[in-house]
Protein backbone atom coordinates (compact mmCIF):
# COMPACT_ATOMS: atom_id res chain seq x y z
CA UNK A 1 0.00 0.00 0.00
CA UNK A 2 1.50 3.64 -0.49
CA UNK A 3 1.31 6.10 2.39
CA UNK A 4 -0.43 8.83 2.59
CA UNK A 5 1.82 11.62 1.74
CA UNK A 6 2.75 13.85 4.99
CA UNK A 7 0.55 16.68 5.75
CA UNK A 8 2.19 19.61 6.33
CA UNK A 9 2.13 21.32 9.86
CA UNK A 10 -0.74 23.98 10.41
CA UNK A 11 0.31 27.58 10.87
CA UNK A 12 -1.00 29.64 13.73
CA UNK A 13 -2.81 32.77 13.02
CA UNK A 14 -0.80 35.83 12.98
CA UNK A 15 -2.24 37.78 16.53
CA UNK A 16 -2.14 41.01 17.05
CA UNK A 17 -2.55 42.29 20.44
CA UNK A 18 -2.52 46.22 21.64
CA UNK A 19 -2.49 47.27 25.02
CA UNK A 20 -4.51 50.23 25.08
CA UNK A 21 -4.44 53.55 27.88
CA UNK A 22 -1.13 53.04 28.78
CA UNK A 23 -0.28 55.96 31.10
CA UNK A 24 2.72 55.15 33.15
CA UNK A 25 6.58 54.01 32.08
CA UNK A 26 6.31 51.38 34.25
CA UNK A 27 2.91 49.84 33.03
CA UNK A 28 4.27 50.72 29.41
CA UNK A 29 7.52 48.64 29.51
CA UNK A 30 5.39 45.79 31.02
CA UNK A 31 3.43 45.37 28.03
CA UNK A 32 6.60 45.85 26.07
CA UNK A 33 8.35 42.68 28.12
CA UNK A 34 5.26 41.11 27.31
CA UNK A 35 5.58 40.94 23.90
CA UNK A 36 2.44 43.46 23.23
CA UNK A 37 2.07 44.53 19.12
CA UNK A 38 0.43 47.55 19.94
CA UNK A 39 0.52 50.07 22.56
CA UNK A 40 -2.33 52.48 22.93
CA UNK A 41 -2.43 56.30 23.71
CA UNK A 42 -5.42 57.66 25.33
CA UNK A 43 -6.41 61.90 24.01
CA UNK A 44 -9.64 62.40 25.93
CA UNK A 45 -9.61 63.83 29.18
CA UNK A 46 -12.80 62.97 30.36
CA UNK A 47 -10.88 59.11 30.50
CA UNK A 48 -9.02 57.87 33.20
CA UNK A 49 -6.48 57.37 31.02
CA UNK A 50 -5.92 60.79 29.40
CA UNK A 51 -2.43 61.34 28.67
CA UNK A 52 -1.11 64.94 27.87
CA UNK A 53 0.47 65.55 24.40
CA UNK A 54 3.62 65.44 26.39
CA UNK A 55 2.70 62.49 28.27
CA UNK A 56 2.02 60.77 24.84
CA UNK A 57 5.32 62.06 23.49
CA UNK A 58 7.37 60.36 26.68
CA UNK A 59 5.71 57.01 26.46
CA UNK A 60 5.72 57.02 22.43
CA UNK A 61 9.64 57.16 22.52
CA UNK A 62 9.82 54.63 25.02
CA UNK A 63 7.63 52.06 23.08
CA UNK A 64 9.69 52.95 19.25
CA UNK A 65 11.17 49.96 18.22
CA UNK A 66 9.52 47.66 20.43
CA UNK A 67 6.01 48.25 19.26
CA UNK A 68 3.36 50.37 17.33
CA UNK A 69 1.70 53.15 18.83
CA UNK A 70 -1.81 53.59 18.41
CA UNK A 71 -3.52 57.31 19.37
CA UNK A 72 -7.11 56.88 20.89
CA UNK A 73 -9.27 60.23 20.20
CA UNK A 74 -13.01 61.11 20.12
CA UNK A 75 -14.08 63.33 17.52
CA UNK A 76 -10.81 65.63 18.07
CA UNK A 77 -9.97 68.37 15.44
CA UNK A 78 -7.23 67.82 13.42
CA UNK A 79 -5.19 70.63 14.91
CA UNK A 80 -4.65 68.44 17.72
CA UNK A 81 -4.67 65.15 16.37
CA UNK A 82 -1.66 66.92 14.19
CA UNK A 83 0.42 68.29 17.38
CA UNK A 84 -0.05 64.64 18.73
CA UNK A 85 1.31 62.87 15.53
CA UNK A 86 4.34 65.67 15.35
CA UNK A 87 5.04 64.44 19.47
CA UNK A 88 4.05 61.30 18.86
CA UNK A 89 5.07 59.26 15.40
CA UNK A 90 2.48 57.24 16.20
CA UNK A 91 1.37 54.42 13.80
CA UNK A 92 -2.25 54.13 14.19
CA UNK A 93 -5.15 56.63 14.53
CA UNK A 94 -8.20 55.15 16.42
CA UNK A 95 -11.06 56.40 16.27
CA UNK A 96 -13.64 55.95 18.95
CA UNK A 97 -16.51 59.32 18.18
CA UNK A 98 -18.75 59.74 15.81
CA UNK A 99 -16.58 60.43 12.96
CA UNK A 100 -18.48 59.95 9.36
CA UNK A 101 -16.70 57.60 6.64
CA UNK A 102 -15.67 60.69 5.10
CA UNK A 103 -13.90 61.79 8.28
CA UNK A 104 -12.41 58.49 8.62
CA UNK A 105 -11.05 58.74 4.41
CA UNK A 106 -9.70 62.58 5.37
CA UNK A 107 -7.81 61.72 8.61
CA UNK A 108 -5.99 58.63 6.59
CA UNK A 109 -5.10 61.07 3.66
CA UNK A 110 -4.49 64.04 5.96
CA UNK A 111 -1.85 62.49 8.35
CA UNK A 112 -0.36 59.14 6.45
CA UNK A 113 -1.47 56.93 9.22
CA UNK A 114 -3.04 53.69 9.08
CA UNK A 115 -6.79 54.70 10.66
CA UNK A 116 -8.82 52.24 12.95
CA UNK A 117 -12.45 53.00 13.41
CA UNK A 118 -14.38 51.73 16.35
CA UNK A 119 -17.84 50.74 15.66
CA UNK A 120 -20.30 49.95 18.91
CA UNK A 121 -21.99 46.59 19.32
CA UNK A 122 -24.95 45.96 21.20
CA UNK A 123 -26.29 43.43 19.33
CA UNK A 124 -26.56 42.05 15.70
CA UNK A 125 -28.34 44.85 14.06
CA UNK A 126 -25.41 46.93 14.73
CA UNK A 127 -23.31 45.27 12.33
CA UNK A 128 -24.38 47.72 9.79
CA UNK A 129 -23.34 50.40 11.47
CA UNK A 130 -19.98 49.13 10.10
CA UNK A 131 -20.55 48.45 6.28
CA UNK A 132 -19.62 52.43 5.58
CA UNK A 133 -16.51 52.11 7.45
CA UNK A 134 -14.64 49.03 5.60
CA UNK A 135 -14.04 50.77 2.18
CA UNK A 136 -12.28 53.41 4.24
CA UNK A 137 -11.02 52.43 7.17
CA UNK A 138 -7.73 49.98 7.19
CA UNK A 139 -9.61 48.27 10.38
CA UNK A 140 -13.24 48.63 11.77
CA UNK A 141 -12.76 47.86 16.03
CA UNK A 142 -15.83 46.70 17.74
CA UNK A 143 -16.30 47.60 21.10
CA UNK A 144 -19.34 46.72 23.42
CA UNK A 145 -21.85 49.40 23.01
CA UNK A 146 -22.00 51.72 25.91
CA UNK A 147 -24.72 52.23 28.41
CA UNK A 148 -26.86 55.48 27.57
CA UNK A 149 -25.57 58.18 29.01
CA UNK A 150 -22.24 56.96 29.86
CA UNK A 151 -18.58 59.13 29.63
CA UNK A 152 -16.62 57.09 27.86
CA UNK A 153 -17.29 55.21 24.55
CA UNK A 154 -15.18 52.67 25.43
CA UNK A 155 -13.00 51.26 28.46
CA UNK A 156 -15.82 50.63 30.11
CA UNK A 157 -15.39 46.80 30.94
CA UNK A 158 -18.57 45.57 29.15
CA UNK A 159 -18.53 42.55 26.79
CA UNK A 160 -20.67 42.05 23.73
CA UNK A 161 -21.87 38.66 21.90
CA UNK A 162 -18.54 37.97 20.34
CA UNK A 163 -20.88 34.96 18.56
CA UNK A 164 -22.23 38.14 16.19
CA UNK A 165 -18.84 38.30 14.59
CA UNK A 166 -18.14 34.32 13.85
CA UNK A 167 -19.88 34.58 10.40
CA UNK A 168 -17.77 37.52 9.74
CA UNK A 169 -15.94 37.82 6.44
CA UNK A 170 -12.59 36.67 7.68
CA UNK A 171 -10.78 38.71 4.54
CA UNK A 172 -12.48 41.84 6.57
CA UNK A 173 -10.00 42.73 8.87
CA UNK A 174 -11.15 44.00 12.45
CA UNK A 175 -10.31 44.26 15.80
CA UNK A 176 -11.94 42.66 18.78
CA UNK A 177 -12.35 44.94 22.04
CA UNK A 178 -14.87 45.64 24.58
CA UNK A 179 -14.56 44.15 28.44
CA UNK A 180 -11.86 41.27 27.29
CA UNK A 181 -9.95 39.67 30.14
CA UNK A 182 -6.95 37.37 30.56
CA UNK A 183 -9.56 34.97 31.61
CA UNK A 184 -11.80 35.34 28.54
CA UNK A 185 -9.85 36.45 25.51
CA UNK A 186 -8.70 32.92 24.30
CA UNK A 187 -12.24 32.10 23.99
CA UNK A 188 -13.13 35.89 22.53
CA UNK A 189 -10.48 34.93 19.45
CA UNK A 190 -11.48 31.20 18.76
CA UNK A 191 -14.94 32.10 18.27
CA UNK A 192 -14.36 35.27 16.50
CA UNK A 193 -11.56 34.27 14.60
CA UNK A 194 -9.64 38.12 15.27
CA UNK A 195 -6.55 38.60 13.67
CA UNK A 196 -6.06 41.03 16.67
CA UNK A 197 -7.20 41.62 20.06
CA UNK A 198 -7.47 45.39 22.50
CA UNK A 199 -7.96 45.39 26.00
CA UNK A 200 -7.64 48.01 28.20
CA UNK A 201 -9.34 47.94 31.53
CA UNK A 202 -9.66 44.00 31.19
CA UNK A 203 -5.78 44.42 32.73
CA UNK A 204 -6.20 47.29 35.33
CA UNK A 205 -6.86 46.82 39.38
CA UNK A 206 -8.90 49.91 38.80
CA UNK A 207 -9.94 52.52 36.65
CA UNK A 208 -6.46 53.79 34.42
CA UNK A 209 -4.13 52.28 36.67
CA UNK A 210 -2.71 49.29 34.64
CA UNK A 211 -1.77 45.98 36.50
CA UNK A 212 1.73 44.57 34.71
CA UNK A 213 0.61 41.02 35.90
CA UNK A 214 -2.75 41.47 34.31
CA UNK A 215 -0.98 42.62 30.86
CA UNK A 216 1.26 39.63 30.95
CA UNK A 217 -1.27 37.03 31.80
CA UNK A 218 -3.66 38.87 29.04
CA UNK A 219 -0.70 38.61 25.97
CA UNK A 220 -0.18 35.03 27.08
CA UNK A 221 -3.75 33.62 26.66
CA UNK A 222 -4.33 35.52 23.83
CA UNK A 223 -1.57 34.18 22.21
CA UNK A 224 -2.33 30.33 23.09
CA UNK A 225 -5.67 31.14 21.33
CA UNK A 226 -4.12 30.89 17.82
CA UNK A 227 -6.49 29.17 15.16
CA UNK A 228 -4.52 27.17 12.32
CA UNK A 229 -4.49 29.00 9.05
CA UNK A 230 -6.69 26.52 7.38
CA UNK A 231 -9.69 27.07 10.06
CA UNK A 232 -10.09 30.90 9.27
Amino acid sequence: MRSEPAKEPERAMSLEIKICGLSEPRTLDAALDAGADLVGLVSFPKSPRHVSVEQAATLAAQARGRARVALLTVDAEDDLIAELVAATMADVLQLHGQESPERVRALRLIFGREVWKAVPIGGAEDLALAEPYWSVADRVLFDARPAPGADLPGGNGVAFDWRLLADLDPKRPFVLSGGLTPESVAEAVRTTRASAVDVSSGVERAPGVKDPDLIAAFVARARSAAIPSSER
